[in-house]
C-alpha cells in the first residue's frame, strides 16, 4: 500500500497511532490468488485480520474462511457466512468448541495428534478431518512447523486412527511458513503430502483434499516471488504428484498475503535519547499495541515523513510501554535528524498488527483502525475538508 497524500494529510491532522486499510488491495489479492492456482477454494485465515469490512468483502467475493476459534466462527456466522464455507483449522481445540462447530454445521477439522482425533470423534461423529504435516520453514520469516504439524508417517497413522474412530479421513494440510521466500517449498510439501495420499490409498482410504495453507509473501524489505510464480509451481506439482487423485479438492488459507499490503500504520516520535553510543527513538506505537511480530525481527519498511531521501544511521526503535520487551528493532536505519513529533509510517501492515494488540496493557490505547472511506469521513470532520476534495 502506498503512502498517499490523503494518508499524509490524516497523519498531520489526526491523533496517532492509527492503521489505515484500503480494501481494494484485498479484492486484488483475492482475485490474483484465485487466478494463480487451478480450481482452488480460498479459505481466508481470519486470524490475520478479522476487521468486519474485510470479512464482508471476502464473503461477497465468494471466499470461504479458516477459523481458529469459536469466537471467529461466531463472527463469521453473524455476517451470514454459511457453515459449509468455514473450516476449523486450529489443531488445538476445546471439546466444547468442536461440538459447537459441528452442531452449527461445520464439517472440516484439522488434526495433528491422536488425542485431537479422539476429541473430534466424541463431539463431531463422522466429521471430515485433514492431517497436518510439518514442513521445513527455514526460508520463511515466521516458521510454523514447531508447534503445528507432524511427520508424514505420523499423519498416515493419525488418519488411519481417525478412520477407525468413525471419522472421515479427508485430506492433508501443510504450511510452508509465513512470509516464505522460496517458491519450491510448496513443491517439496506437495511431494510429502502425496506420500500420505498414496500410502493411505494402498490401505483403502482415499483422500480428497489438499490444503496448501498459507505462506505467500508480502513485499517488505526483501525480494519475493510473485503469487503467479508460486501458483505455477503449485499447479505443476499437483499435476506431477497428485494428478491420479479423482476429484481432488484444493484449498488454500491465505492470511498475510490477502491483507498484508492493504495497511499503513501511522505513528509519531514521542522521544529521542542517547544511551551510551546508541541513539534511541520511541514511538507512540510498539510491540504490545500493533507491532508484535517485530519481537521476532519481522522487518517492515519504516518511513519517516519528509525525510525519505536524507542520510540515515543505525538507531534503536522502541514503543511507549513500561516494558523492556517493547523494543521494535535493536538496529534500524533511520534519518539522522529523526526528531520529536516526526510522523513514522510502517508500510504494508494490514496483517497481524492490530489483531495482536493488547487493549489493556499499561492502559495504552491500541491504534485506531480506519478503512480508507472511514479515514476520509474522519478527516473531513476533524479538518473541515469537504469529502469531495479528499481523493
Amino acid at each position: 500500500m502506498k503512502i498517499t497524500p490523503l494518508i499524509r494529510k490524516a497523519a498531520q491532522t489526526l491523533d496517532t497511532p492509527f492503521l489505515v486499510l484500503d480494501l481494494k488491495y484485498v479484492k486484488e489479492n483475492y482475485i490474483n490468488q484465485k487466478n494463480a492456482i487451478d480450481n482452488v477454494n480460498i479459505f481466508y485465515a481470519v486470524k490475520a485480520n478479522s476487521h468486519i469490512k474485510i470479512l464482508e468483502l471476502l464473503r461477497d467475493l465468494g471466499s470461504s474462511f479458516d477459523a481458529a476459534s469459536r469466537g471467529e466462527i461466531d463472527k463469521l456466522l453473524s455476517l451470514g457466512v454459511t457453515p459449509d464455507r468455514i473450516s476449523f483449522g486450529n489443531t488445538i481445540k476445546k471439546e466444547v468448541d468442536i461440538k459447537y462447530a459441528w452442531e452449527k454445521g461445520i464439517n472440516y477439522f484439522a488434526v495433528d495428534s491422536e488425542m485431537e482425533v479422539e476429541k473430534i470423534s466424541r463431539n463431531a461423529p463422522g466429521a471430515r478431518v485433514y492431517g497436518r504435516i510439518a514442513t521445513s520453514s527455514n526460508d520463511a520469516d515466521w516458521p510454523l512447523s514447531g508447534k503445528f504439524g507432524t511427520d508424514v508417517d505420523h499423519v498416515i497413522s493419525i488418519l488411519e486412527y481417525a478412520h477407525r474412530k468413525g471419522l472421515t479421513p479427508y485430506g492433508v494440510s501443510f504450511h510452508v511458513g509465513s512470509q516464505s521466500y522460496n517458491k519450491y517449498k510448496w513443491k517439496e510439501a506437495i511431494l510429502n503430502a502425496s506420500e500420505v495420499f498414496e500410502k493411505l490409498a494402498d490401505k483403502g482410504i482415499y483422500l480428497k483434499l489438499l490444503n496448501l495453507g498459507g505462506g505467500v509473501p508480502v513485499q517488505h524489505v526483501k525480494p519475493i516471488p510473485s503469487v503467479k510464480e508460486i501458483g505455477e509451481v503449485i499447479n505443476e506439482s499437483i499435476k506431477e504428484y497428485l494428478g491420479w487423485v479423482d476429484g481432488l479438492k484444493v484449498f488454500t488459507e491465505p492470511g498475510r498475503s490477502m491483507v498484508g499490503n492493504a495497511g499503513i500504520m501511522t505513528s509519531r516520535v514521542l522521544l529521542r535519547s542517547k544511551k551510551g553510543t546508541q541513539d534511541w527513538v520511541y514511538l507512540d506505537v510498539g510491540v504490545f499495541h500493533g507491532l508484535m511480530e517485530t519481537i521476532e525481527n519481522f522487518r517492515y519498511e519504516v518511513v519517516v515523513e519528509g525525510k525519505e531521501d536524507q542520510e540515515t544511521t543505525s538507531m534503536t526503535l522502541a514503543g511507549p510501554s513500561c516494558d523492556s520487551v517493547d523494543t521494535i528493532y535493536d538496529e534500524v536505519e533511520l534519518p539522522i535528524d529523526t526528531d520529536y513529533n516526526d510522523i513514522v509510517y510502517f508500510v504494508n501492515t494490514g496483517a497481524y498488527t492490530t489483531e495482536y494488540a493488547a487493549p489493556h496493557f499499561n492502559g495504552i490505547t491500541p491504534p485506531v483502525v480506519f478503512t480508507l472511506e472511514e479515514l476520509k469521513e474522519e478527516l473531513s470532520k476533524k479538518a473541515k475538508i469537504p469529502m469531495e476534495e479528499l481523493i
